[in-house]
This record gives structure tokens, C-alpha cells and sequence, in this order.
């Protein structure tokens, strides 16, 4: 039985298992445009991008996702907000220059990006870091991607979605290929809300050790279907997962992200501030549930737990009250689909 002599010296070399261990190799990336803009079709007002940029700055975020780096031929730009795209003359007439700490990115999308056209020099562009998103099949085209953007000198991350529905072998391989790219994190991904702690504990393992092998991070992006993006992000914590993404209020995508105020509480970094998280939110967040609905709502718990895209409840929840069929009889045609 180790003694409180033993406990004290593995907190001071930072164990990662304890909470209040300080790890300064921890980096927040703040994605609420990005994520949440699939709420409102990256229609976000100038106003409410430059206050949640502002909030990054005050707060110590150390990335902040403007949006998308989109097809404008498969997402026209008369259909969707500039955040869809996030061309130069948007993005710079919010942010400037950036001349602050604070590194920008936007996600590209594999096999709806014109990555080639769209994703120019680094050094002709304000944003630094590049991530790309990619079902398991579409790998190969990733790859491509991802060279092409570090090759412009980008920082390149990459986000496997869906894993919750692919093969542990296509998982293996894909993960393994991904590796063995310039990606400086590769990002394990709860894309249906559908995970469990016992899940990401063995998805988390995985990925470390493939990353530590080639010299890479491990991140975790985490969905609220089942109410466990915040504990699920801090189960990848404690095993060693050093990027992490949260957004404001958990705005995102269907039942949304865990919640960046959730995460700086927890993180006990002198270096994040939470004032001015919760400034945001009272003054800019919390107002857009007036025309947005995201966070956690029954048809979001059912798909989470048949491990489902939530599309079908994000168009159950687009009806009007009084066209929706019952929580009961989406349930069970779910169940139907199974």
C-alpha cells in the first residue's frame, strides 16, 4: 500500500490520472461557429463571431475554429452564412490580421471541399491550422488533404468521425495510415453521442498508442446525446488526450459539444479564464436559443442510444409543435430502422 509520501511524488512528476494535476501540453480548441453553425447554416452575425473571438482571446483559448472550408459549388453561397466557406475578406473583416496568440482554423470536409481552389498559402491566409473531417472510407482522399495543407504550411489535425460505426479493423488501418501523415493530432471522435466512459477508455488507449508511436496528440471531440460529452472528455483527459474541444453553452451540431465553461472549470489552469466564458454567454450565447434549438432533448437521447445520425431528430425538432409525431412513435419507428 503506497503512502501519502508516494501519492505526493507522482502528483509532482503530473500524474495524468489526477484531476488537479496542471498539464501545460493541454490545448483547448474553441469550435462553437463551426459546430454550432450547423444549427443556423453558419448564418452567424458578424457581432456574435468577433464577441466569441474576443471571448477566446480573454479567456486563454488557444484555438478558435471559424468554420468550414467548404465547396461553394456543393454549398452555394446564396444557401448558407460566409462561416460554410470562410473566404479571406469575411474572415479578415471580423478578426483583422489576428495579431494575438490566439490560432485560427477552419475544418474541410473530405469529399465536400474544393481544398485544392480553396485552402491557399498559409502565409497568404489568416487562419493557421487546418483540420480535415473523414468517415473511415474516405481516408485516402484525407491524406491527400492533409498533405496538400501542410504543404501550404499549415498546421493539419484530422477527425475521424463515426467510429461508433465502423469495424475495429477499418479503425486499425485507418488510424495506422493516418499516422503515418504530417498530422500533429488525430482526433477520436463521438460523432453520435453513442460512447460510454468504458468506450472512450478503449478507444482513447488505441489512439495514444498509435500517436505516441509516430509523435502525435490525441484530441477528443465529444456529442451530448446521452449527456456525457463533458464526462467522456475528461475520461480522454485523465488517460492522456492533450486537445480537446469544447464550445460555448455546448452549442453545436443536434445535442452539442461538451461545454467549454464546463471544461476551463475543470482544467484548474491558471492560464483559462472562465469570466469572460460567462460574459458570452449571457450576452451573446443564451440569447440565440431564442431562434436555435441545440442541447440535450429526447429524440437527441433516442438516436445517441441506437448509435444513429442525429439528422432525424434535428428534423423531428425543426417541425412545429403541432406537425411533430410523439417522442414515442419517433422511438419506435427508430427502433424500426435498426
Amino acid at each position: 500500500m503506497e503512502d501519502m509520501g508516494d501519492k505526493d511524488k507522482k502528483k509532482q512528476k503530473g500524474e495524468k490520472g489526477t484531476w488537479l494535476t496542471y498539464r501545460p501540453e493541454i490545448k483547448v480548441l474553441d469550435c462553437t461557429i463551426r459546430d454550432g453553425g450547423l444549427m443556423n447554416d453558419h448564418k452567424f452575425s458578424d457581432e456574435v463571431v468577433r464577441a466569441v473571438y474576443d471571448t477566446c482571446l480573454a479567456a486563454g483559448i488557444d484555438y478558435m475554429e471559424l468554420g468550414y472550408k467548404n465547396s461553394k459549388k456543393q454549398f452555394p453561397k446564396e444557401q448558407f452564412g460566409p462561416w460554410k466557406h470562410c473566404d479571406e475578406e469575411d474572415m479578415r473583416r471580423v478578426v483583422g490580421d489576428n495579431p494575438t496568440e490566439l490560432k485560427l482554423c477552419a475544418m474541410a470536409d473530405a469529399e465536400k471541399s474544393d481544398y485544392k481552389e480553396d485552402i491557399i498559402p498559409a502565409d497568404e491566409s489568416v487562419l493557421d491550422l487546418i483540420r480535415v473531417a473523414t468517415y473511415i472510407h474516405q481516408v485516402p482522399v484525407a491524406v491527400d488533404m492533409i498533405n496538400h495543407a501542410h504543404e501550404n504550411g499549415y498546421e493539419v489535425n484530422v477527425n475521424v468521425m463515426a467510429i461508433s460505426t465502423v469495424h475495429e479493423s477499418d479503425l486499425d488501418e485507418g488510424l495506422e495510415i493516418l499516422a503515418k501523415t504530417p498530422v500533429s493530432t488525430i482526433y477520436l471522435v463521438d460523432s453520435f453521442g453513442a460512447f460510454y466512459s468504458e468506450e472512450i477508455q478503449a478507444l482513447t488507449k488505441k489512439y495514444l498508442k498509435v500517436c505516441e508511436d509516430a509523435g502525435k496528440q490525441v484530441g477528443i471531440h465529444a456529442h451530448n446525446n446521452q449527456q456525457l460529452a463533458y464526462a467522456n472528455t475528461i475520461e480522454a483527459i485523465v488517460l492522456g488526450a492533450n486537445r480537446l474541444d469544447a464550445t460555448l453553452a455546448g452549442l453545436g451540431r443536434g445535442a452539442g459539444n461538451c461545454a467549454m465553461e464546463l471544461l476551463i472549470g475543470f482544467l484548474k489552469n491558471p492560464s483559462y479564464r472562465l469570466r469572460p466564458i460567462l460574459e458570452c454567454l449571457e450576452n451573446h450565447i443564451e440569447p440565440l436559443r431564442e431562434s436555435m434549438h441545440w442541447g440535450f432533448d429526447l429524440p437527441y437521447l433516442i438516436t445517441g442510444l441506437l448509435n444513429q445520425h442525429p439528422r432525424s431528430a434535428m428534423g423531428l425538432l425543426d417541425k412545429p409543435k403541432q406537425d411533430r409525431e410523439s417522442i414515442v412513435e419517433f422511438y419506435d419507428t427508430l427502433l424500426e430502422q435498426v
